[in-house]
């Protein structure tokens, strides 16, 4: 399953109008109710706003992933939108929020869908893609520039799946070999959110990719 097959452009909304995070978080669920993907607005928000209670979805970076797992959803849906005067989100960092994704998904949300969220939570700690995402002007660019990110992850996975399925023996032994007085750092991490559907993906992603500029194994 594609992102895009999650994310419809008839919910997108190319610049919201409001700087608040209560009214940026309306016009974002009127989206999702005016086109069917929800079938209890009322019931939508205030899982949306239990989520928030638990930690601001201002992940930080200009970016907002408000979130909600429950019945009041009738398809999965990730709502886009944009704001070039930015919102107060009460982001992590502090700073105005330019990107939103609104995360509906229904309580029996299956595991295609779960793993659809994990990509896009994944590509969200790509400062480059979301530079391009604050450029796009239409739904169907933002779709284009999803589909294209997708497309090139899943090649690169690809790649690195061959190499790493090559150099296992290789691994092994040089593991073996290593001075076993020599000590090498080496992190076990747990991540989780409330929801199970987006900061626990994104968090995996960045430790990892610390670890690696570290030169520590996770």
């Amino acid at each position: 399953m594609r992102i895009t097959d999650l994310m419809i452009e008839e919910t997108m909304i190319m610049n919201l109008k409001s700087t608040s995070k209560d009214g940026a978080m309306d016009e974002l669920i009127a989206s999702l109710a005016s086109s069917g993907r929800i079938n209890d607005p009322v019931l939508f928000k205030e899982m949306i706003y239990k989520r928030e209670a638990e930690s601001s979805t201002g992940i930080g970076g200009g970016i907002a992933m408000p979130h909600a797992k429950t019945s009041a959803v009738n398809e999965p849906t990730v709502v886009f939108a944009k704001s070039e005067a930015g919102v107060d989100f009460e982001s992590l960092d502090g700073e105005p929020a330019h990107v939103f994704f609104m995360i509906a998904a229904p309580e029996g949300a299956g595991s295609t869908h779960l793993r659809t969220l994990a990509a896009l939570s994944r590509l969200l700690i790509d400062n480059v893609f979301i530079e391009r995402l604050l450029q796009t002007k239409t739904p169907n660019e933002v779709t284009a520039l999803f589909n294209e990110k997708q497309a090139e992850e899943a090649e690169g996975s690809e790649k690195s799946e061959h190499k790493t399925h090559s150099a296992d023996s290789s691994t092994n032994e040089t593991l073996k070999a290593v001075d076993q007085a020599e000590e090498i750092p080496f992190v076990v991490a747990v991540t989780a959110c409330p929801t199970g559907i987006a900061h626990t993906f994104m968090a995996e992603d960045a430790l990892k990719k610390k670890a690696q500029e570290m030169g520590v194994h996770i």
